[in-house]
């Protein structure tokens, strides 16, 4: 029997699909949530936009200056439905593959969120803590993001 290594999540924000696409692919918004607890800092944005274009994010815990980063290559962009990357964390030798859902409806939006091939049971329950972390930081930015114009 095989395990599966697979983290998905879903998770509702009040915002329309195209601002939460672009909080995944804006350097500027990146450095407000990317990362696991609200006291942390983002060091480090980097988006290349495009298949085949490389995304990094450090994330920093400022008590212990201790940094947590990882990389990869967009490999699908579909504005603002769906988005997938591949993601290595710095140190790590397994190439996860993370995919990005955004529904809207009446200008809520959910993410149908998929870290594939997480190394073991560990891996797949640390990043559900950390991505949900995020998630939460990810709300708050979005909620403090000025309106429309």
């Amino acid at each position: 029997m095989s395990q599966d290594l697979t983290l998905r999540m879903q998770r509702t924000f009040a915002a329309p699909a195209q601002a939460v696409f672009d909080a995944w692919t804006s350097e500027e918004v990146l450095r407000r949530w990317w990362r696991s607890d609200r006291d942390w800092e983002t060091p480090e944005a980097e988006v290349d936009l495009r298949v085949g274009g490389a995304v990094r994010a450090v994330m920093r815990n400022p008590q212990t200056g201790e940094e947590y980063g990882g990389g990869g290559r967009y490999t699908e962009i579909d504005p603002p439905r769906r988005l997938a990357f591949t993601w290595l964390w710095d140190g790590q030798g397994t190439r996860t593959l993370i995919e990005v859902d955004f529904e809207e409806a009446d200008g809520v939006t959910t993410v149908h969120f998929t870290h594939s091939a997480l190394w073991d049971e560990e891996a797949v329950r640390s990043h559900e803590d950390g991505w949900a972390k995020c998630f939460d930081n990810l709300e708050r930015a979005l909620d403090s993001a000025p309106p429309d114009r």
